[in-house]
């Protein structure tokens, strides 16, 4: 056995271990906000613009840990961003909730998280997911964080 010598009269130097798996999900979440970034800045003039009455929305993309404390596979994440019901609208199209059609108003703006139906829309495979073209009147609520409701795929 091995013994550990003090550093100083009241500490003990404690080794450190390392957990292979948990670097690896760290790497790839450093990844994925490295995309998440490019995706913001220069990205963003590669996306389709909406047209009419259409809006641009972004599936919320669950953590990759639980809270217990599970790493989840990137198949299950995947899966689950295609079944996502909630969103960031990233873009309006200019006939998005005319004054015609929407006389109250806008039931969202860019950068609102909104809930949607199942199968709404079209989805359009980019790189590092998918964003999904809605018409303006698939918006079914608007929430403070997508992380509040339960998702389920």
């Amino acid at each position: 056995m091995s013994e550990i010598t003090p550093t100083s009269s009241n500490s003990e130097t404690i080794p450190t271990r390392k957990n292979a798996l948990e670097e690896k999900y760290k790497s790839l979440n450093e990844k994925e906000v490295e995309g998440y970034e490019r995706l913001k800045s220069k990205e963003t003039t590669k996306l389709p613009k909406p047209t009419g009455w259409r809006m641009l929305v972004l599936p919320f993309k669950m953590s990759e840990k639980t809270k217990g404390g599970l790493y989840l596979g990137q198949e299950t994440l995947e899966r689950q961003q295609v079944a996502s019901t909630c969103g960031l609208v990233l873009a309006m199209g200019p006939h998005c909730y005319d004054k015609e059609k929407f006389p109250e108003g806008p039931w969202c703006k860019k950068g609102d998280w909104v809930i949607f139906a199942r199968y709404a829309g079209s989805r359009i495979q980019i790189d590092g997911g998918e964003v999904r073209l809605l018409n303006d009147d698939e918006v079914l609520a608007t929430i403070e964080n997508p992380e509040d409701i339960l998702h389920k795929f």
